[in-house]
Order: C-alpha cells, then structure tokens, then sequence
C-alpha cells in the first residue's frame, strides 16, 4: 500500500508513523521541510505533491486550516482514479462544500501532543481515539468504507458525522475551552501583578488543568478560530450568559450548589457514554449510486448512532451492494426503524 501524507508535523507525522508500522505501507511525505519526518521515520521519502499523490492508493492532507480548502482541491485535480482521499482538519464545513468528489471524505482525529512537528509524532497518537468523519452526498459508499477500516487498523474508532454537526461540537468542546484558557491565564496574570515573578507557585492543580491548552499554537488557532467563526461566537455567547447568570447568583448571595451538582451530573454522563457497549449487526442490500452509503451512515449519526464498523460487498453486476453496519445494541431497534424510514430493510 502507498500513502502520501501533505504536512508531516503531529499528525501527519504520526498517520506516516502508524501506517509504515501497522500497514506496512510506503509513505511518501509532502512537506517544505520534511528532514525531521525522514529522521524520524514517519515517511520513507520526501516528493513534490504531484509526485506524491500520483500513485497513492490514500492520501492524508494535514495541512492547516487556513490551507486546507486549497491544498485538497490541488490533491484531487492531481490523485489518481479510486484514490481515496481525506483530511486531518477541525473545521469540516468549508472544505467539505468545496470537495465536490466521490474520493473525498472529511476526516478530524481527537488526538494531539503537548509538543508539534514530526519530532513529536507517535505511532500510537491515535489509539482509541474518535476519528470524524464527514462524506458528503457525492462520497462513494466504497471509499467511505475503506477509510472507516484503514483509520481502524490505525487504531482509531472512526464515527461518521454530518459537517455542520460536527463543527458545533467542536465549536463547544474544544474551540471555546482554547478560547476561555487563554481569558483564564490573562486574568490570573493580572490578579498576580508584580507577584508574578512566582509563577505557577501561585496557582493549584485545577488552574493548571483549565488552562493547559493556553496560548497552543497561536497561528494554527488563530485560523481555527476564524474558520468557524459563528459557531464559536454562538458557543461564545451562550457562555457568556451562563456566566452572567453565575455572576448574579453570586452578587445576590445564592448558593452555587446547584449549578455545581448539575455539573457532576453533566460530567458524569460523558463519562458514562464513553464506556461503549456490545454492538448489534444490521445487514441491508443497498442500490450501488453516489452518496447512499454516506446518507445511511448521516441518518444514523443525527440520531446519535455511531457506525463502530462496516463492511460493503457489491454484486458481482455491481447494481448493488450487501452493506453490513455495526451499532451499540442498545440502538438496534433505532437504527432498524432509520433504515425502514430511507426505504431499507435490516
């Protein structure tokens, strides 16, 4: 298997990394300055992109977002018929809309480093980590496929959803807790003044778990930030109303107890949907066009049903295909009533 990974630092370092120890594969980097990713022995050699992609079985663009509606539009105009191609970024919408292709899948792993560049890939970065992925209507069902298994093999749990979702969420859970750690460590250098000399001696393990992601990359955020700009002004001012409304709690002397124990229980949940569970197998024969397999795997994602695995079989006319889907059990008799509703029978 060829590889071509666009941008050797963390994360393309470490798909380079994973796929020459778990693939076998031969990846071939695409990087201005791709000496640490050759050291390091997360690509096998550096070529210009046309070279690279040319004969690709996969690609991974992991480029900025500032570049990344650029950088996949030129891999595509360049990749080779059936080479599956994806991203690495944390903004989907944009990128998606403009990659028009059935090659072409949205892809965002949760992973990540205290440290960047190739020096600080991983092999094991993405193990047990979620992987989003985001088809489109003109993804094909077989590539979709093939990225779903090949992220496996790379250790990752792959879970399919929409673009616009996808970018909400990470606009609550990752983009707004940058955003409030960097308004934590401004007031807490503030608060210190001329004390500040003593540094971390001041402040206690939670502040250090707040704010640990303070000030990350400033020109890698920077471009997040204002790639999703009005999902992050959303998740901004829901904030800000929630904190106003501590604020006045607090200035009329009510006890914070209940938001308190409102947030155990939030936080106690998450950990709970995280644990997984036994999965059901649901079997459907599925007509062979442009974008079904995605709108199946969509469906279920709206309803909150990940896709832990999947497999298509085409017929031998190749008119159809066996589509065999794996759902936590306890989502089975859902899952089996979407499907009825897109007019399969599981």
């Amino acid at each position: 298997m060829r590889v071509a990974v666009v941008g050797t630092g963390l994360i393309g370092g470490s798909i380079g990394l994973a796929a020459r120890a778990r693939l076998g594969a031969t990846v071939v980097g695409v990087d201005p300055e791709p000496g640490a990713a050759i050291e390091t022995g997360a690509i096998d050699r550096a070529a210009p992109l046309a070279e690279a992609v040319a004969g690709a079985d996969a690609v991974f663009v992991a480029t900025p977002v500032g570049v990344l509606e650029e950088v996949v539009g030129t891999v595509l105009a360049a990749a080779p018929p059936g080479c599956l191609v994806t991203d690495t970024g944390s903004v989907k919408r944009a990128v998606v809309a403009a990659a028009d292709d059935e090659r072409f899948v949205g892809g965002h792993p949760l992973a990540g480093a205290e440290g960047g560049g190739a020096r600080a890939a991983r092999e094991d970065l993405f193990d047990g980590a979620t992987w989003y992925l985001t088809p489109t209507r003109a993804t094909s069902g077989v590539q979709l496929e093939r990225l779903h298994r090949l992220l496996t093999a790379l250790g990752a749990r792959p879970a399919v959803i929409d673009a616009e979702a996808h970018d909400g969420v990470m606009a609550a859970v990752s983009h707004l807790p940058h955003v409030l750690a960097n308004v934590l460590v401004g007031q807490a250098a503030a608060a210190l003044g001329d004390d500040r000399a003593g540094g971390w001696a001041h402040v206690g393990p939670s502040f250090r778990d707040a704010t640990r992601v303070a000030g990350a990359n400033p020109e890698l955020w920077a471009d997040i930030y204002s790639a999703n700009a009005d999902a992050l002004v959303a998740e901004l001012d829901a904030a800000i109303a929630a904190l106003r409304d501590a604020r006045d709690d607090v200035a009329a002397g009510r006890s914070l107890l209940g938001r308190q124990l409102e947030a155990a229980a939030h936080r106690e949940a998450l950990h709970t949907a995280a644990a997984g569970g036994e999965l059901a197998e649901l079997r459907v024969v599925v007509p062979n066009r442009p974008g079904v397999v995605a709108d199946i795997a969509l469906t279920l994602s709206r309803e909150g049903i990940n896709l832990a695995d999947m497999s298509l079989a085409p017929s031998p006319d190749m008119a159809t295909g066996a589509l065999a889907l794996w759902v936590p059990r306890d989502c089975d008799d859902r899952a089996r009533t979407l499907l009825a509703d897109l007019g399969l029978t599981a």
